[in-house]
């Protein structure tokens, strides 16, 4: 199976969405088992409930359970405020969330808390960005305060397409605005499910399955299996461990039956390149402590340059922190998904 092919469908019930790259599976994406639970991309009316002392922070009220909102400075309990989801709560903590506002679609973002038009840094092409800076002039009004951020995915596409998602996002965020008004928690727009974000934030791909028993007939769930178990097979003999705990990720390098003097490296670099999709599939964020093979020190620079270029392609923000004194290595990374394979009866 040679390019790049989307898969939509359901798995128990629930939507999900697989993108292959040359017979790879490369991300997978599930709506959570809890159907009730906040999807990031949602945004709701919210009513301030008390502030965390010595935090800084603000304890929020929604239509059912409560959110943290990490600045929580000149706000008063009682305050009704607009809150966008930014990420998925552990179980019983609240659902994080923030006050800016983000309308994201294919090719076009609006912002209604910062005005002006932009384009993406990534499309160079002058005559490009001229082309897609007057459609944005035509189908903004400047006088409603909202900023545009068109994406590099708009690059090249037709003008009428382009127009017409930025249109959308507008008439979004404008309605989403008007009902701003009120004293009680409300759900103002819902989340994007994984089928929208499929079609969002995955590059055009070379063929799209729909039909029921598409993951069944391209082998999706043959794919997946290996990702829901801890192990996994790396090249040249070696292995890791992905396993999350309550407060971390820990994931555990081995050599195999390769005791050569490069054993070591050859492992952690093979692991730096697997580790991005691993934590993808998976749905892992938060706090992630690898503990590498042994190796000299003087490799160090090499491995690290190896989990640099593994994760500049990655789309989900991960920073890299560095090591600890116990020789461990540690990344963090933002909770845009739930840990979406554990339990996951394919």
């Amino acid at each position: 199976m040679k390019g790049r092919v989307v898969v939509l469908g359901q798995i128990n019930g629930r939507r999900a969405a697989a993108l292959i790259v040359d017979g790879e599976l490369y991300d997978f994406l599930i709506e959570p088992a809890d159907a009730t639970a906040p999807l990031p991309g949602a945004i709701y009316r919210a009513v301030a409930d008390r502030p965390l002392k010595g935090q800084g922070g603000m304890m929020l009220r929604l239509p059912h359970g409560m959110a943290f909102l990490r600045q929580g400075k000149g706000i008063y309990p009682g305050q009704a405020l607009l809150a966008h989801v930014t990420g998925y709560a552990d179980e019983g903590k609240a659902v994080p969330v923030s006050p800016k506002l983000l309308f994201k679609s294919r090719y076009a973002i609006v912002t209604p808390d910062a005005p002006g038009l932009n384009i993406s840094r990534s499309i160079k092409d002058e005559d490009e960005r001229e082309r897609l800076l007057a459609i944005a002039h035509s189908e903004m009004d400047e006088t409603e305060g909202f900023g545009l951020i068109l994406r590099s995915a708009a690059a090249g596409m037709p003008e009428e397409e382009v127009a017409n998602d930025i249109a959308d996002m507008r008439d979004q965020a404008s309605g989403v605005m008007d009902a701003a008004a009120g004293t009680q928690p409300e759900l103002l727009l819902e989340g994007p499910d994984p089928h929208l974000l499929a079609w969002r934030d995955w590059e055009a791909p070379d063929q799209v399955v729909t039909s029921d028993n598409g993951f069944e007939e391209l082998g999706v769930l043959e794919l997946l299996e290996p990702f829901c178990q801890a192990f996994g097979a790396l090249s040249g003999g070696a292995s890791l461990y992905v396993e999350p705990t309550r407060a971390l990720v820990a994931v555990d390098v081995n050599t195999g039956g390769d005791t050569s003097p490069a054993a070591g490296l050859k492992a952690n670099i093979a692991a730096a390149r697997a580790l991005p999709q691993h934590l993808r599939i998976r749905g892992l964020g938060g706090q992630i402590v690898v503990d590498f093979a042994p190796m000299a020190k003087k490799d160090r620079r090499q491995l690290e340059s190896s989990l640099r270029a593994a994760f500049r392609s990655d789309p989900i923000e991960t920073s890299l922190v560095g090591w600890t004194p116990l020789g461990h290595y540690e990344l963090q990374r933002k909770r845009e998904r739930q840990p979406q394979l554990e339990n996951l009866k394919l």
